[in-house]
């Protein structure tokens, strides 16, 4: 056979092989381990792939994911700019909301955050009125005054309103959800657990990623 004609022969192998590789399907597949949302929603920084994760204190899933959460947390992609977002679905909710923002407000949130997760579940101490939530900051160094005025504050007040609003617009019905870009949505039973949820997390900030370099 010449060489022209090895040449055809070698390429009529290479064609099929790269036709199944366009083919072939993703890792993961949408309305099976993700759901898009619809309209996507507006991030903050449109230069970063933005995750967001809702939950509530009061979750005992969301406690139980928090070790799987910081551990992603550590080795993150650098493109990444993660946001937690307390859930605050009905009044209930919102007290536990406030709390989370008033910390952050505060600038108190590395000594509240899992502290406050462990005294509902670890401690099985109640969070349900202003006055425990109140008490438990001040177990923990943080002025009475300083945190009355916060949790009645104009700032947190929109900033629950705010996450009230993205829940429903998120299309998010139970917690812990995650959200990547605004555009997708995946929690705890649609990956698989709770280690296999950050593989679809990665795979979906890869998937924005690669959009985002393709413009």
């Amino acid at each position: 056979m010449s060489a022209l004609g090895r040449g055809f022969a070698a390429l009529l192998l290479i064609v099929p092989l790269l036709a199944c590789a366009q083919s072939a399907p993703e890792q993961y597949q949408e309305g099976k381990q993700y759901q898009l949302i619809s309209p996507p929603q507006p991030t903050g920084n449109s230069s970063t792939v933005e995750v967001v994760e809702a939950f509530w204190y009061a979750c005992p899933h969301c406690f139980h994911l928090e070790p799987a959460l910081e551990a992603w947390l550590k080795h993150k992609p650098a493109n990444v700019t993660f946001i937690r977002m307390p859930a605050a679905f009905n009044t209930s909710w919102e007290l536990l909301a406030r709390a989370y923002y008033s910390a952050e407000e505060l600038g108190v949130l590395d000594k509240i955050h899992e502290p406050l997760f462990r005294a509902i579940h670890e401690q099985h101490k109640p969070m349900e009125t202003d006055q425990e939530v109140i008490a438990f900051f001040t177990a923990h160094s943080v002025k009475e005054d300083d945190i009355r005025n916060a949790m009645g504050s104009f700032s947190v007040e929109t900033k629950v309103r705010r996450a009230k609003q993205m829940g429903m617009r998120y299309g998010i019905t139970g917690v812990p959800a995650i959200i990547v870009n605004g555009k997708y949505r995946t929690d705890v039973g649609m990956a698989g657990g709770n280690d296999a949820l950050f593989k679809v997390v990665d795979f979906l900030i890869k998937k924005e990623s690669t959009a985002a370099h393709g413009k």
